[in-house]
């Protein structure tokens, strides 16, 4: 005798959340890695394609399946010590920034420093400037880096502003992208350690 056994499958209720991430406000879709529902404007920690960034939570995830890949997973929401950390890096990084504008002005350059962001695997500092990547820029982010001890990494801002990165971005399908500000693998990476 044969049984007919059949299965609905429902579809996934979705899991992605709305997060906000990065100096220069990247949304994407992050699904919780402990499964938890994160409410609107709890901050987070993800991992992206750039490493361990805090974030917030924009929206939290839907009653319709995913049906789009994610940006990344959230690791857990912030804690006491995760603020404690988040404080010194932030430290650091103003550091950084005072530093940067310091040099730009003694060496003459026209560059023009708009922010530096350090993530919070403490080992990455992000330069954002206005105007071209020069050999004389690479060598004051380069002391800098030794400084910080971080792995230091360019963006260009003005083509990325004009012409974005394109319909890839945030995917490995990007990671010849040379203008993107939103998270896809790191344009113009400088591999120098301190």
């Amino acid at each position: 005798m044969m049984i007919d056994v059949t299965v609905k499958m429902e579809p996934a209720l979705g899991r992605q959340h709305l997060v906000r991430v990065g100096a220069l406000g990247h949304v994407g879709r992050f699904t919780a890695a402990d499964a938890v529902r994160y409410p609107r404007h709890a901050r987070v920690v993800v991992r992206t394609g750039r490493g361990l960034e805090l974030g917030e939570v924009l929206a939290p995830p839907g009653d319709s399946a995913d049906n789009e890949r994610a940006d990344g997973s959230i690791l857990r929401g912030l804690t006491a010590e995760d603020q404690l950390l988040a404080a010194r890096l932030e430290q650091n990084r103003q550091a950084a920034y005072e530093a940067c504008a310091t040099r730009l002005v003694t060496a003459g350059s026209p560059a023009v420093l708009m922010d530096v962001e350090h993530l919070f695997d403490g080992q990455t500092l992000l330069f954002y400037f206005l105007g071209e990547m020069t050999a004389e820029l690479e060598a004051i982010t380069a002391e800098l880096a030794e400084l910080y001890e971080t792995h230091v990494q360019f963006r260009r801002f003005t083509d990325a502003v004009e012409t974005g990165c394109g319909p890839a971005c945030g995917t490995e399908a990007a990671s010849g992208c040379k203008t993107c500000v939103s998270g896809c693998a790191i344009a113009e990476a400088c591999g120098k350690k301190g």
